[in-house]
């Protein structure tokens, strides 16, 4: 299954980054990532101003993708701007770009988070899933990491919290 992940931390070597790293390495598929920090994504209006950004086309590339994989550190129980930025211009797809925005239904999704707490509250994920049940996306889950300094090694079989790693 070739999956993609989107990377939406404001530091693209950070803890977030290095997970996905370990996620990538452990995985016995294609994983690419995008890291949102590379393109140019204007926030969602509704007068569609940002129709020349980078969004569409990145998305073009993401749905060539069995499986997407958001991957975002938790900033005051949410996602970072960046991924919240990313997930808003998705409404661009229900309105303006339908046809695109149905290629989306089936797609797998799932969630990769780290953060400082020891515990991820859940209004955290039900942001994601709700949106991809909305969008008709099965949802696998999530893996969050705590970290305090150096982030532990992932183990191999990355199966926590209901997460599929394949």
């Amino acid at each position: 299954m070739s999956t993609a992940i989107i990377l939406g931390s404001c530091r693209s070597n950070g803890n977030t980054a290095r997970l996905v790293r370990q996620y990538q390495q452990a995985a016995t598929s294609n994983v690419s990532v995008y890291d949102l920090n590379t393109f140019s994504i204007g926030e969602f209006d509704y007068a569609y101003q940002n129709q020349s950004d980078d969004f569409n086309s990145l998305f073009k590339q993401l749905l060539t993708y069995q499986k997407l994989v958001f991957a975002t550190p938790v900033y005051w129980y949410s996602p970072s701007a960046r991924m919240k930025i990313f997930l808003d211009r998705i409404s661009d797809l229900l309105s303006q770009d339908k046809e695109m925005g149905r290629a989306l239904r089936g797609k797998s999704v799932a969630l990769l988070a780290t953060g400082g707490d020891v515990e991820v509250k859940h209004c955290f994920e039900e942001i994601f899933i709700h949106t991809f049940r909305y969008l008709g996306c099965p949802y696998e889950g999530m893996l969050y990491i705590p970290f305090d300094g150096d982030m532990p090694k992932i183990p191999m079989d990355i199966s926590v919290n209901r997460f599929v790693l394949n």
